[in-house]
């Protein structure tokens, strides 16, 4: 017999493979690949991660401190993050940032956008957390210029949905 927790921990673990191919293979600027992903599942990992975004609460907001518990009451978290590489494109003068670091947060986004859609497809509760990414940054957790996490739960409620603050 399988106990019910361990074949979701399981799932939710196969769905990660599948985000991170999501991710890896979602269009990029260029065709250059500048997308890491890194995933964190042991509760000793989730809860250094929460204690990090605590720390960074009282300098960039409470939120942060929610999105800590998100994480603490998460099953796995998934990480990715953008690099951002030379693709041997001049920035226009009329562009507020350099072209280079734009392409990389859009490539980013793609990236996430093919991720969750990945985890929405097989019912895994997720939600993008700025949050995580920074406390990721801090940590060194990934190498990478900007990191956003996506923590997964499959409980029989979304724990991402009636957030407070």
């Amino acid at each position: 017999m399988i106990d019910e927790s361990k074949l979701i921990k399981e799932g939710v673990l196969r769905v990660v493979e599948l985000m991170a191919i999501s991710a890896k293979t979602a269009p990029k600027a260029r065709g250059i690949d500048n997308i890491v992903t890194v995933v964190l599942h042991e509760r000793e990992e989730l809860e250094e991660l929460a204690r990090k975004m605590e720390e960074l609460a009282p300098e960039l907001g409470r939120f942060f401190k929610r999105d800590a518990d998100n994480v603490r009451n998460s099953d796995v978290v998934v990480i990715i993050g953008a690099k951002i590489v030379d693709l041997g494109i001049k920035t226009p003068k009329s562009y507020p940032i350099d072209v280079n670091t734009a392409m990389a947060l859009i490539n980013l986004g793609i990236a996430l956008g093919s991720a969750v859609k990945t985890a929405s497809l097989h019912n895994v509760d997720n939600r993008i957390m700025y949050t995580i990414g920074v406390a990721a940054k801090e940590l060194g957790i990934v190498d990478a210029d900007f990191i956003i996490g996506i923590p997964l739960s499959a409980k029989a409620k979304n724990i991402y949905f009636d957030r407070k603050y």
